[in-house]
């Protein structure tokens, strides 16, 4: 089973290998069937009499089943997306799942990604970061979702529609505050690509007054690390030195609070006197 990463923009992001298997598979499986037939004509893969089916994430269990079936009879089956990498906010996920739970070999041909793209041009942060999929559309559940992420210690990279990214951002500002960065990518790739960086903030009054349209990548930058309270140290050195002596107390403590060694030993000296 390959699952095959296909262009979100540009078609000649494919790669040459994601070519090969496209022209050798015995059947091919596509979340958009007209997508993956245009991009094949594109790039001169003929088609033949295989066929290509349709799978999404309305297609009933009995489709899965059958390619399985297939595959365990020893066809070949690629899987492509309709734009991007396979299993990343894509139908696929529950095709590879049922693949390896029938001892079917799940493989990959790397390529084209929205979230890598948009972290790329961003200029935030890569070394850590979150995927945190589409936001929820009513509005108290959104306001909830972007709470829970308020903290994390990562660049956060999001999704999202058009019609919905001006309240999103409004939210986001609302919540992790104006003043922390982020980065809005459009039609990434393609003809009319636009990066617009600033505050959120800045970028809530950007969205507001002059609206997007088509695929939207969100990202922000991670929030800054609170600062430990001389409560919380005590608490976590009373804690800590129930186990371990002054010297290990205080360089765990210092550790998870991200403090100076030697501030949080003198505390724990005073502490134990």
């Amino acid at each position: 089973m390959y699952f095959v990463a296909t262009p979100i923009g540009a078609a000649r992001d494919i790669t040459l290998r994601a070519l090969d298997i496209l022209a050798s598979a015995d059947v091919l499986v596509a979340e958009d069937t007209r997508t993956l037939r245009h991009l094949m004509q594109i790039h001169g893969v003929a088609l033949g009499d295989r066929h290509v089916i349709a799978y999404h994430e309305h297609s009933p269990p009995g489709v899965r089943d059958k390619l399985v079936a297939q595959m365990a009879g020893g066809a070949s089956i690629a899987y492509a997306s309709e734009a991007g990498t396979p299993l990343v906010a894509d139908p696929g996920y529950q095709l590879a799942r049922a693949s390896i739970d029938a001892g079917i070999d799940v493989l990959t041909a790397p390529g084209p990604s929205a979230i890598l793209a948009a972290l790329t041009v961003a200029g935030l942060p890569s070394d850590r970061f979150m995927f945190a999929g589409f936001a929820p559309t009513a509005k108290s559940a959104r306001r909830s979702w972007i709470a829970d992420l308020a903290e994390i210690q990562a660049t956060l990279i999001m999704y999202e529609s058009p019609k919905r990214v001006a309240a999103l951002l409004a939210d986001l500002a609302s919540i992790m505050g104006e003043d922390r960065r982020g980065v809005v990518c459009r039609e990434l790739t393609k003809r009319f690509e636009e990066t617009r960086r600033g505050t959120l903030g800045e970028l809530a009054a950007s969205l507001a007054e002059h609206p997007v349209k088509g695929e939207i990548v969100v990202l922000i930058d991670r929030a800054e690390p609170k600062q430990a309270s001389e409560q919380d140290v005590e608490a976590a050195l009373t804690e800590a030195l129930t186990r371990l002596s002054v010297k290990d107390a205080a360089a765990e403590v210092a550790a998870a609070l991200n403090l100076p060694k030697r501030q949080v030993y003198q505390m724990a000296l005073a502490h134990q006197k």
